[in-house]
């Protein structure tokens, strides 16, 4: 589930493993290359965390966000 906290959409994945973290951030890298919207993500072995905001709106949550992280949903 999404929260969203200091102008932030934020979402925490835990998986199997660190193959099973990067295959899931290749598959979300095609949807920000495709809606040409990038995440601020972390990754450390199993755990992805990943931050949504619209930089050229002022670093606030946009629908452009919402859109991003309805897209990663869809991945799950």
């Amino acid at each position: 589930m999404w929260s969203e906290e200091n102008n932030k959409l934020y979402r925490s994945f835990t998986f199997k493993d660190f193959d099973e973290a990067f295959a899931f951030m290749t598959k979300v890298a095609a949807i920000a290359q495709r809606l040409n919207h990038h995440p601020t993500w972390t990754n450390t072995y199993n755990k992805l965390e990943i931050w949504l905001n619209t930089h050229d709106a002022g670093d606030i949550v946009t629908p452009k966000d919402r859109d991003m992280a309805a897209g990663i949903d869809m991945l799950l």
